[in-house]
């Protein structure tokens, strides 16, 4: 058999897994591969590539609803539905960029086996929250259904929660169904200029929480700003995105703007900008220089985050940037034999964080924990489910945890 199965259709998926099961093959779940880097190294005898599997098998703007197999562009997905008026909400990153690599080139089916969501996240939700059904292959070589094609259905366990952020470890997922929702008329952002790591999370909480909708906060410092300055100056700079109607977003922006006045200088981008800007901090480009190789992404209570991120790059020199108001830190490290993972494991967990080391050289990332370590109990659980899915263990052996 060749090192890559490429199945033509779900049954195929299904006859490739029985197949792997009777030859005691394991296997690599993958579409284009745009997360590949994204783990623990592959340990599998074989590719799956779904990547032939693509194509929107239902699409009812009036219903906001859309199912695709697993396999179609998330690209694709996005110019068919914006060219509707619509979006998705969870407003999916392209880790093409970070690695060095096209744009564009991600999956829905890995969009959702990575359980992607952007800076919309803090009012939309993630991936997980719009993911209404699947059709999947498990371990055990059967196809398998859960949810469906309306939002509100309550058929069965809800499996696409599980689905969702497994990578690929529980089953091999063949179509998809998702929700879409209307895409907002305009947006702008409000920019606040000077403001240190602590005095801009506050000033993102109290944006939060006022009543003007903020759908994006985020905070640059200087040292990540780079091609940017030629837009945003060279000082730190918070900021706060609005969306809506045209009349709406106008309201609120005034009322954003003498909301932060306090804190220091204030103006405003304009609809192509912010939508270029916001682009690139959902797709984390700050840190896509490669003199700044492992790049974490580092999940905590905003009101820690400033001096957990202090504290990382008092030691290590590191660069990092905020996103959902403070709670999402993306950091990098200049480059070391472990990423800083000691440092940062102990400093996550001092604020009751968790953290995923993202890009790093493969030798790294077989050397020290990628995902959040798990405690007895939860590791325990996380094996069950494994086993229950995947007895055999042959969809994406250790790209999690080693031996799950």
């Amino acid at each position: 058999m060749p090192d890559i199965l490429k199945p033509r259709d779900a049954k195929d998926v299904e006859d490739a897994v029985v197949w792997a099961l009777a030859e005691g093959k394991t296997l690599e779940v993958a579409g284009h591969g745009s997360k590949r880097g994204i783990g623990r190294p592959n340990q599998s005898d074989i590719t799956l590539d779904l990547s032939a599997l693509s194509g929107v098998t239902l699409y009812e703007p009036e219903e906001l609803v859309l199912s695709a197999r697993a396999g179609t562009p998330i690209a694709e997905i996005e110019q068919l539905v914006a060219a509707n008026g619509q979006e998705l909400a969870f407003e999916p990153m392209d880790y093409g960029p970070l690695f060095g690599d096209p744009q564009g080139a991600g999956t829905i089916g890995g969009v959702i086996a990575a359980n992607l969501s952007g800076p919309r996240r803090i009012k939309a939700g993630a991936a997980r929250d719009h993911f209404l059904g699947v059709t999947a292959v498990s371990g055990r070589g059967e196809t398998f259904k859960s949810g469906g094609r309306v939002v509100k259905n309550v058929t069965g366990y809800d499996l696409c929660k599980l689905l969702a952020g497994s990578y690929g470890t529980l089953a091999a997922m063949t179509d998809v169904t998702i929700k879409t929702l209307p895409r907002a008329e305009t947006e702008s952002t409000v920019m606040v200029f000077g403001l240190d790591d602590t005095k801009a999370v506050s000033a993102m909480a109290e944006a939060m929480g006022s009543s003007c909708d903020v759908s994006g906060a985020a905070h640059l410092p200087v040292q990540v700003m780079g091609d940017l300055q030629g837009l945003l100056g060279e000082q730190p700079v918070t900021l706060l995105r609005l969306e809506g109607v045209v009349p709406s977003v106008s309201h609120r922006l005034s009322m954003l703007a003498a909301l932060l006045k306090p804190y220091g200088l204030v103006e405003t981008l304009g609809e192509e900008s912010s939508r270029s800007i916001w682009r690139t901090i959902r797709d984390v480009r700050l840190l896509a220089d490669a003199a700044y190789q492992p790049v974490w992404r580092i999940s905590t209570a905003p009101t820690k985050g400033a001096a957990l991120a202090q504290a990382i790059a008092s030691e290590t020199g590191a660069a990092y940037f905020f996103d959902w108001a403070g709670g999402l830190i993306w950091i990098a490290i200049p480059k070391s034999r472990d990423a800083g993972a000691d440092l940062i494991r102990r400093s996550v967990i001092q604020v009751s964080g968790h953290a995923t080391l993202i890009r790093a050289p493969a030798a790294i990332r077989a050397a020290v924990d990628v995902f959040e370590p798990q405690d007895e109990g939860v590791a325990a659980l996380t094996k069950r489910v494994k086993d229950s899915f995947d007895p055999k263990g042959i969809l994406n052996p250790g790209r999690m945890w080693a031996g799950v």
